[in-house]
């Protein structure tokens, strides 16, 4: 499955238990479409994210890029700390493409040349809200 949102928040990296590094990401995609009424209706969904082929990926996964991601998705539920019944979504990301940077990266001297590792840093102007 391949999805193309805007990240949420920096990416984060995380060692397991066994010593693995996996990247963790939340990436919110925006939809709208007119209902019966001829009203439009605006409708964002969150994945959370999760790349486990190298970590040197985090820097260049900053709040706002725009990423295009090739993966599977998988659900999961829980009980919040209220007692109330949650659900969400996960992103098993096996490729990564980077389309444009958000303004906080393209202060930072971050390098945006990819590695050997399928990431592509293409640059695109797009005038996205999130």
């Amino acid at each position: 499955m391949n999805i193309t949102g805007r990240l949420t928040r920096d990416a984060e990296i995380r060692t397991t238990s066994q010593d693995k590094q996996v990247v963790n990401f939340s990436v919110a995609i925006n939809d709208s479409y007119r209902n019966k009424q001829g009203e439009r209706i605006e409708q964002t969904t969150y994945f959370d994210c999760s790349y486990w082929i190298t970590p040197n990926v985090a820097k260049l996964l900053t709040k706002g890029t725009l990423v295009e991601l090739s993966g599977r998705v998988s659900t999961r539920a829980w009980a919040g700390n209220d007692g109330e019944l949650r659900a969400g979504l996960n992103f098993h990301t096996s490729q990564i493409k980077l389309h444009g940077s958000s303004k906080r990266a393209e202060t930072s001297q971050a390098p945006t040349q990819p590695q050997s590792n399928k990431v592509t840093a293409q640059e695109t102007e797009d005038d996205l809200p999130f």
